[in-house]
């Protein structure tokens, strides 16, 4: 396990518990001693890799924040407009253009396709990349105990492709799709197997921009069903590549996170992280 794992786990954990005892107005020490380091190592991690102090991270995430988010940006098309307005931001909004796979290939599970695959470390802990030639065709976050899960559900969803262990392929994806550079960013293109209304609702996850956050009934409207609230949160939870299909930024209209197919502590996170680098 790598220090970038190592320390992503404690950050989880601290935020975790800061989300747990939040009403208690914890202080720096009691929160460093939960990831079993000093305040001031604790301190130091934790802003380098958000940006700004635990406390204020976690202020993101409250209730009333986001619901006052969602209130900013009523619909998909005026939160586009309203994003990269500061010069920071715009270094993590990245450029996606989706494809889904043929109903041919929809159907034979994906033969004749080559895939490789490889594990990677990410500022969210590792992850499992796929691509084939055509684009990355899954991205899921995975720790020691639920790999071989991860892995054996994607080969089955993709039964009849060739599914090869070659992490060179794969590890550009990563170091550009978390890269804090300008020079380091590049168009990301995805290679989806879904239905039709799945894919409407992963395109539309697409114009969600950086640090803003929507939710199912939003998401619903824009694909041009109002009524199909609960459908769309299934389509959102079957979402096969995480993170660039941001699904992490769909919460419920009362403000709440809710559940993550990668974890809830893991959400906040990301959330909580897109928010801070989006504010400087």
């Amino acid at each position: 396990m790598t220090t970038e794992t190592i320390n992503y786990q404690r950050i989880e954990q601290a935020i975790q518990y800061l989300s747990e005892h939040f009403t208690e107005q914890p202080n720096l020490d009691d929160v460093a001693a939960q990831v079993h380091l000093s305040p001031y190592h604790f301190q130091r991690m934790f802003t380098e890799w958000a940006g700004i102090s635990p406390k204020k991270f976690l202020q993101y995430l409250t209730t009333d924040f986001l619901k006052n988010k969602i209130a900013e940006t009523p619909n998909i098309i005026e939160a586009a407009n309203l994003a990269g307005l500061s010069s920071q931001s715009r270094v993590y909004d990245l450029f996606v253009t989706l494809e889904a796979v043929t109903p041919q290939e929809f159907k034979s599970g994906g033969e004749r396709l080559r895939m490789d695959y490889g594990y990677h470390d990410t500022p969210f802990g590792e992850c499992f990349v796929a691509a084939t030639e055509r684009g990355i065709c899954g991205l899921e976050f995975v720790n020691d105990d639920t790999k071989a899960q991860h892995l054996q559900a994607f080969q089955q969803k993709w039964r009849n492709a060739e599914i090869l262990y070659n992490p060179d392929a794969t590890i550009d994806f990563t170091r550009h799709l978390f890269s804090n550079s300008v020079q380091e960013q590049k168009r990301f293109h995805l290679l989806v197997n879904g239905t039709k209304f799945q894919v409407k609702v992963w395109e539309a996850l697409l114009r969600v921009p950086f640090g803003a956050v929507t939710t199912y009934g939003q998401i619903a409207e824009s694909i041009g069903q109002p009524g199909a609230s609960r459908a769309v949160g299934s389509a959102v939870g079957d979402n096969p590549i995480a993170y660039l299909i941001p699904c992490h930024r769909v919460i419920r209209k009362e403000g709440k996170l809710g559940e993550y197919h990668w974890g809830s502590a893991r959400k906040k996170a990301i959330v909580g992280w897109e928010m801070a680098k989006s504010q400087v």
